[in-house]
C-alpha cells in the first residue's frame, strides 16, 4: 500500500482516539473548571465504565446490540452515581481543599483499581460491537487523467468505528448545549466563577459539585463503553486515559471546554498517527514534550485566560 492511503488508515485510528480522549478529558477538565478539584482517580473511573459494560453485555446476552446499548446508558449512569457518592462522602468532608483532594482521589483510585481486581479479575475481556460492517474507503490521487477515484486494496475501516466518531460528536454537542443553553448550566458557570456569592444567591454549591463530578465520572464511562469492543476492559486499563486527559487539559487549559476539544483532537489524531506509523511510547514522549513546551511558554494552556 502506498503511503497516503497508509496515512488515511492512521488517521482513522487517530480520530477514534481522538473521540474518546475528547470525552474523558472533557469530564476531567469539567470538574476541575467548576470545582477546582484535580480527580486522580479519573482513570478508574473510565476503567469503571469498561467493566461494568462487559458485565452488563454478558448478563443480558443474546444479540450484542441489546447488551451494548443497555451498557451505554446504564454504565455511565452508574459510574456518574457512584462518583457523586464519593463527592459527597469523601471531597466534602475535606472541604474541596486543593492538597487533600489530589490525595483522597489517590486513595479513591486504589480503591476502585482493588475492588475491581477482586470482583473482575486480572484478565482482559473484551465487548462485542453491536454491528462491524467493513466498509471500503475511497482514495483520490492524481494520476495521467487528472484526480481519479478508486478504492485501493485494504484500505477500509469498521463502521463501528465510524459510529463511535460521530457519537462523540453528538454527546459533545449535548455538553455544549447544557452549558450553555440550559438553566443547570447557567448554575454551574456561576458557581464556577464565584462559589461564595452563588451561596449567597441560593445556590446548592455542594449539591452542584456533586453533579459536576458525577457527570465528569460519567463522560469518562461513557467514553470507556465506547472503547470497550475496540479494545478489552481489564483493571489496570485507567492509567493511559489519565495521562493523556491530563495532557490534553494542560494544553487547552485548564476549566478551558474549547480548548479541551481542540487540544484532544491534537493529542489523540498525533497519538494514533504516529503510534501506527512508529510506536505508541514515541507518541506519550512527544505528548509530554508538548506538554513541557506550553507549560514553559504558555502555562494557563493555548485556551485558558492568564490569572492576574
Amino acid at each position: 500500500m502506498e503511503f497516503g492511503p497508509y496515512l488515511v488508515l492512521a488517521s482513522l485510528e487517530g480520530a477514534v482516539t481522538a473521540a474518546v480522549l475528547m470525552l474523558t478529558a472533557l469530564g476531567l477538565s469539567l470538574v476541575f473548571g467548576v470545582m477546582r478539584v484535580v480527580n486522580v482517580a479519573h482513570g478508574e473511573f473510565f476503567m469503571l465504565g469498561a467493566v461494568l459494560a462487559w458485565w452488563i453485555a454478558t448478563a443480558i446476552g443474546g444479540h450484542p446490540a441489546i447488551g451494548f446499548a443497555v451498557a451505554l446508558i446504564v454504565a455511565p449512569v452508574l459510574v456518574g452515581l457512584l462518583a457523586a457518592a464519593a463527592d459527597m462522602t469523601i471531597l466534602k468532608r475535606v472541604d474541596y481543599d486543593p492538597e487533600r483532594t489530589i490525595v483522597a482521589t489517590i486513595g479513591l483510585l486504589y480503591v476502585i483499581q482493588q475492588l475491581t481486581l477482586m470482583a473482575y479479575g486480572p484478565e482482559a475481556r473484551p465487548v462485542e460491537a453491536p454491528f462491524n460492517t467493513r466498509l471500503a474507503l475511497p482514495w483520490v490521487e492524481w494520476g495521467d487523467n487528472g484526480l481519479q477515484l478508486y478504492w485501493p486494496w485494504g484500505l477500509s475501516t469498521t463502521s463501528y468505528k465510524l459510529a463511535v466518531i460521530a457519537a462523540a460528536g453528538v454527546v459533545l454537542c449535548g455538553v455544549w448545549a447544557l452549558m450553555t443553553r440550559t438553566r443547570i448550566g447557567l448554575v454551574m458557570r456561576a458557581t464556577q466563577l464565584d462559589r461564595e456569592m452563588a451561596q449567597v444567591f441560593g445556590i446548592p454549591v455542594e449539591r452542584v459539585y456533586a453533579l459536576v463530578f458525577g457527570l465528569g465520572a460519567g463522560l469518562a464511562a461513557l467514553g470507556a463503553v465506547l472503547v470497550v469492543p475496540i479494545q478489552q476492559a481489564h483493571y489496570l486499563m485507567g492509567a493511559d486515559p489519565l495521562l493523556l486527559s491530563f495532557i490534553v487539559v494542560i494544553i487547552g487549559g485548564l476549566g478551558s471546554l474549547p480548548g479541551t476539544v481542540a487540544a484532544a483532537l491534537l493529542i489523540g489524531m498525533s497519538d494514533g498517527i504516529i503510534s501506527v506509523f512508529f510506536t505508541p511510547t514515541l507518541a506519550k514522549i512527544l505528548a509530554t514534550l508538548l506538554v513541557a513546551l506550553v507549560l514553559v511558554f504558555r502555562p494557563q494552556g493555548l485556551f485558558g485566560s492568564r490569572t492576574a
